[in-house]
Parts: structure tokens; C-alpha cells; sequence
């Protein structure tokens, strides 16, 4: 059975919880967390004595919340919750069974962050569970994905900017944001990249963007003021889930330019809030365009701050995931 809540188009009302619930999670994609956790419930991050990759609980330089707690490994079984939000599948497959066999029969969500990487239209989702909920977070995520027998949903991103700063545009370059970009390839559009780069003055940050010539990475809290100042906002991805980055530039008014793959596909209409093309050349001529007339860099960048500011509202995704969180655990 299929169950997805569609994007509003007006941002509603928070809605205050009957009770607040205790959510047992882990330290995975921190953006995407941070938005979460102003779901008004209480979060409890895995840890471990490491700190390792998802138990780093209030790990970086987020803001967390008074919300937010840590979880050590070793109390975890003598600690109360109320739902457990599995994040990925080495806490669903493997950590879940360090979890008490009480623990283990609590309602369970698993949030999957991405489409399905091995085949991107017969790839069985890895929860399997007919009692559990899986929760997608872009409506072609959760096409992509066979889901099977586990019942899901879609709860579409959103966004609490970290810094309220606006568009100015004053650097006749476009920004490209994505990490790990020389890792990860063809998938996440590194020889896209440098085919534009090399006719479009491109700045490129994040972790490890100096190994394939970028800037290196930028500290989230710095990256606000410097996507302001970018003519524009350009996202080479082939295929993902729908960046955060791309939503944050929106929201400030940065035009967006990208492959018309994926999610993006919904968000940006071509010569009204940024441009979406498969053919390099008419990217480049688009980028080229807005380079030089910085009026209509600031007409696409206004009708996309408006969009972003509607779909992707704090206050609709805060409540999306109290009616899910609410519903589980009835």
C-alpha cells in the first residue's frame, strides 16, 4: 500500500503535538537533520566511543537544538523511546540488533536519503518489512525504488536557512556546490562540470573539490553569504536526490541551472525560475546569458525564491513529519 503526502503549494500551520514523542535516530546527512529536528518532538542521537560515521551525535557546527540529546551505545537498552527513525541501511541491518528486543518492536520508520544506485528501476528496497514505514524524500526517489511489501510515503524536503542573507549576485560566476564531486563522478556530474567550467567562470566548493580544481570546502555557516553573492547556481548532477544546496540557493534567490533529471525536473520551469536542459551547450549558453544580463539573473532568482519559500517551508515539513511520526506511533 502506497501512502505520500503531496507538496502544498501554501505553507500551513505547525502542528503542536499531542505529546512529545522521544525519537530514536542517527547522525546522517547533518543538514537534512538539523531541518528535522525542529520537528517539535525530542531527538536522540546514537554515539558511540569513537565518534564514528552516523554515532557522532551533536557532532559539527549546527545549532542544535535543546531538543537534541546523545545516546551512548553502551545505556542505549536502558533508555526509553517511542519510535525509532532508521536512517540508513547499516543502522537498519546492523545496528538495530544492538537495540533491546523491546527496543527492536517499537514503530519503526526508515528514512531512505536517495534513489536506488545499483539499477535505477529494478533495485529491491533493502526494508523489507511490512510493519515498518519507509519514508522517501523526493516523489522520484520513491518511483525509482521497488519498495515491496513495506508500506511508504513521501515527505518532501525542507528548509530552516541557517542565515537569512538575499541574493546580490555582484560575482559574474556561478557556484557549484557538491561534495566528494572527484569520488563520486559521472553520477554527480564531474565531467559536466568540467566541460562548463571550461567555457563558464564556475567556482566549485565542497569536501574535496580541490583534488579536481574547486575551492575546497566551505564551512556550512559561511556558505549562505557565499552563495549570495554568486550570479547564479549551477547543478551539474546527473542523478540524486534533490540537494538541499540547490533548495538553500533558491531560497535566497540565486537562479538555478541544471540537468533536467530527477527531482529537479519539478522544481525548475525553464526561463521562469532558472533553466533545465540535457544538452551542456544550451547550459552554457544559458549561464553565459546570465553573466550578462544580471536583470534577468534577479527575475528567474525571484519567481524561485518565491517557490522554494512555498514547497519547501520549514513549517510544511515540520508538519509533514508530525503527522507521520504521530501516525506510527498511535
Amino acid at each position: 500500500m502506497s501512502m505520500q503526502l503531496s507538496a502544498e503549494r501554501t505553507v500551513p500551520v505547525l502542528l503542536q503535538p499531542r505529546r512529545k514523542l522521544r525519537v530514536l535516530t542517527w547522525h546522517v546527512h547533518g543538514n537534512y537533520l538539523y531541518n528535522l529536528t525542529q520537528v517539535p518532538h525530542a531527538f536522540w542521537l546514537v554515539t558511540d566511543t569513537a565518534r564514528s560515521t552516523h554515532h557522532s551525535g551533536r557532532s559539527g557546527s549546527l545549532p542544535w537544538g535543546p531538543d537534541v540529546h546523545e545516546a551512548p551505545l553502551a545505556q542505549i537498552q536502558s533508555m526509553e523511546f517511542d519510535v525509532v527513525l532508521y536512517q540508513s541501511r547499516q543502522a537498519w541491518e546492523t545496528d538495530r540488533h544492538l537495540l533491546s528486543a523491546a527496543q527492536q518492536r517499537l514503530p519503526r520508520i526508515v528514512l531512505e536519503h536517495d534513489p536506488p544506485q545499483d539499477s535505477p528501476t529494478n533495485t529491491l528496497h533493502w526494508c523489507q518489512d511490512p510493519q515498518a514505514l519507509l519514508v522517501h524524500v523526493t516523489h522520484f526517489n520513491a518511483l525509482m525504488w521497488d519498495n515491496g511489501v513495506t508500506p511508504f510515503r513521501v515527505v518532501e524536503h525542507g528548509v530552516k536557512p541557517l542565515a537569512e542573507h538575499v541574493w546580490s549576485g555582484e560575482l559574474a560566476q556561478g557556484l557549484v556546490v557538491v561534495n566528494n564531486i572527484g569520488r563520486r563522478g559521472r553520477r554527480l556530474g564531474l565531467d559536466v562540470w568540467q566541460q562548463a567550467a571550461a567555457q563558464v567562470p564556475l567556482c566549485l566548493v565542497g569536501i574535496g573539490s580541490k583534488d579536481v580544481g574547486g575551492a575546497g570546502e566551505v564551512a556550512q555557516q559561511a556558505l549562505p553569504e557565499l552563495m549570495a553573492r554568486h550570479r547564479f547556481f549551477f547543478h551539474p548532477v546527473r542523478y540524486t536526490s534533490l540537494g538541499l544546496a540547490v533548495i538553500e540557493a533558491m531560497m535566497m534567490g540565486l537562479p538555478v541551472v541544471g540537468l533536467a533529471t530527477t527531482e529537479l525536473a519539478t522544481v525548475i520551469t525553464s526561463g521562469k525560475n532558472g533553466f533545465i536542459d540535457n544538452r551542456i551547450d544550451r547550459l552554457v549558453e544559458t549561464m553565459q546569458l546570465l553573466l550578462l544580463d544580471r536583470g534577468l539573473a534577479a527575475e528567474w532568482g525571484s519567481q524561485g525564491r518565491r517557490l522554494a519559500r512555498e514547497r519547501f517551508a520549514i513549517e510544511r515539513f515540520a508538519s509533514d513529519w508530525s503527522r507521520v511520526l504521530e501516525e506510527v506511533t498511535a
